[in-house]
C-alpha cells in the first residue's frame, strides 16, 4: 500500500493530466479575482462601521475574506474566482467540499495569509507539487482540479 492510498479517489496527475492542466496559474488568477471581490465587499461594509473600518481595513478584509471563502467553498466547492477560472476543490474522496472541510480549508488559508512565510511555502507547493496542492490542501487531502 502506498502513501497515495488516501488520495486514490482523486485523479492521478500522471494518468489524467487534464484535471491538473494549468491549475496553478488558474489558482493565481482566481486568487486575484477573489482579492478584488473581497476588497469591494470590505469597502461596501465601511459605511456600516461609520467609516472607522478605514483604521483597520486589512483586518476587515481578513474577516470579510474568511466568510467569503468559507461560504463560497461550502456552497460550490469553489470561490467565485475559482468558478470563473473553471477550477474547484475536491476532497480526498473526490467529492465536493463539505461545510466542515470548507471551514477547515479557509482557516488553514487564513493562517497562511497571516503568517507570511507559510503563504510563501504554500505558493511554492502549488507551483512545484504534482497535484498543485497548497499547505491547507496537503493537511486536508484536498486538491484543486479543472471542473470535470
Amino acid at each position: 500500500m502506498t502513501a497515495s492510498f488516501a488520495l486514490s479517489a482523486q485523479p492521478d496527475p500522471a494518468v489524467e493530466p487534464r484535471y491538473y492542466a494549468n491549475v496553478p496559474s488558474k489558482r493565481l488568477v482566481a486568487w486575484v479575482i477573489d482579492v478584488a471581490l473581497i476588497g469591494a465587499l470590505s469597502a461596501a461594509i465601511l459605511p456600516l462601521t461609520a467609516f472607522t473600518g478605514v483604521l483597520f481595513f486589512p483586518g476587515l478584509m481578513l474577516f470579510t475574506g474568511f466568510f467569503y471563502r468559507w461560504f463560497t467553498l461550502a456552497s460550490g466547492s469553489a470561490t467565485w474566482g475559482m468558478r470563473i477560472m473553471g477550477i474547484e476543490l475536491r476532497s480526498g474522496w473526490g467529492e465536493p467540499l463539505s461545510g466542515k472541510t470548507a471551514l477547515l480549508h479557509t482557516a488553514g488559508y487564513t493562517a497562511c495569509v497571516v503568517i507570511a512565510p507559510m503563504q510563501l511555502i504554500s505558493v511554492l507547493f502549488i507551483a512545484l507539487s504534482p497535484r498543485g496542492q497548497s499547505l491547507p490542501d496537503l493537511a486536508l487531502r484536498t486538491v484543486a482540479i479543472n471542473r470535470p
